[in-house]
């Protein structure tokens, strides 16, 4: 159940991404474009933003069997859980008023910079330029389509 429900979230996600930022190409692919031998997209975090994150980490850890940790300062205060393929999956409360309740995917990438850059040419609007997050990484946040894209580099 636990890959299952998780997986089919991730790979929702997936097709997401892909339909909003690979499905149409309005240039011509030049020399940082990647190829599908190239490409190796891995899930990093999945964030759940919710105005009741208590009950989402119980549920999630009575569903899949997954264990949370205490509030993580630099995922702002989410509890985290590491899955079995070691990504991770984080639940935390929304950071301001605006902040609306998501499920929000962050795909690994090598070069944070670059895939801004690459999905700002692509018409993609920057919504949180490349961020360092404690010992944990950068991310980095783009909407095309009307959904949020998570961007990770560790």
């Amino acid at each position: 159940m636990f890959k299952r429900g998780l997986a089919g979230a991730a790979l929702l996600a997936m097709g997401l991404m892909s339909m909003s930022l690979g499905c149409r190409t309005a240039q011509p692919p030049g020399p940082d474009t990647l190829t599908k031998e190239d490409s190796k997209v891995a899930i990093h975090y999945l964030e759940i933003v919710s105005n009741d994150a208590d009950s989402l980490c119980a549920l999630y850890e009575r569903m899949h069997g997954l264990s949370f940790g205490a509030p993580d300062p630099d995922l702002g205060q989410a509890r985290v859980a590491t899955l079995s393929d070691g990504s991770l999956l984080g639940i935390r409360k929304p950071l301001a008023r605006h902040e609306e309740p998501i499920m929000r995917t962050y795909l690994a990438v090598e070069d944070i910079q670059k895939a801004v850059k690459q999905a700002e040419q692509q018409g993609a609007m920057i919504a949180y330029g490349p961020t360092r997050q404690g010992q944990r990484g950068t991310f980095a946040i783009v909407i095309q389509g009307g959904v949020q894209h998570g961007l990770w580099q560790r």
